[in-house]
Parts: structure tokens; C-alpha cells; sequence
């Protein structure tokens, strides 16, 4: 039975895989999906207002379409940040 190649080696899915959109803001294009409070199962902290967003509460999640920084080889799913849904459509 041949081995599966691992997902770190794959091609990236399609943007609408998921359910994510892609947003425009002023720092950038972004990769932004929607989490439904019954898959929210940790703690974050929102980048927008810095407080908690406690399990069970619906947000976002974010992350830059393209590597940003200066190492270009990194997924830029290794920046995604979790908002609240409130303060990333405030984000300019």
C-alpha cells in the first residue's frame, strides 16, 4: 500500500476550500475564515483589541495570501491570527 505524501508537501487547496474568502485591507491581502463557536475550542488573543476570545465564542481566523517578511519560504498560514469577528471587520 503506497504512502500517503504528507500535507506539508502538498499544493495549498483552493481558496474557497473551507469557506475562506479573501479580504483586501489597507496592510494587505488576506486569507480570512469564519469559526463557528461549536469549533472553537481554545483560548486567543484578538490582535484588534488584545482580549481573550474564550471557547464557544464565534470569530475569525486570518492570515496573510501571500509570505510577508523576510522569509518567503514560510506557509503564510504560519501567521494566521484569530479575531473577533466584531474588531476584523473594523480593520482597515
Amino acid at each position: 500500500m503506497a504512502k500517503r505524501p504528507s500535507k506539508h508537501l502538498r499544493p495549498p487547496r483552493p481558496l474557497n476550500a473551507g469557506h475562506a474568502t479573501r479580504a483586501v485591507k489597507s496592510d494587505g491581502s488576506w486569507v480570512v475564515r469564519t469559526i463557528p463557536g461549536n469549533r472553537a475550542l481554545k483560548h486567543y488573543t484578538c490582535p484588534g483589541c488584545h482580549r481573550t476570545i474564550a471557547p464557544g465564542t464565534p470569530h475569525v481566523v486570518a492570515w496573510p495570501a501571500a509570505p510577508t517578511g523576510f522569509n518567503q519560504a514560510a506557509s503564510p498560514a504560519d501567521e494566521r491570527r484569530h479575531w473577533h469577528s466584531g474588531c476584523w471587520n473594523r480593520k482597515h
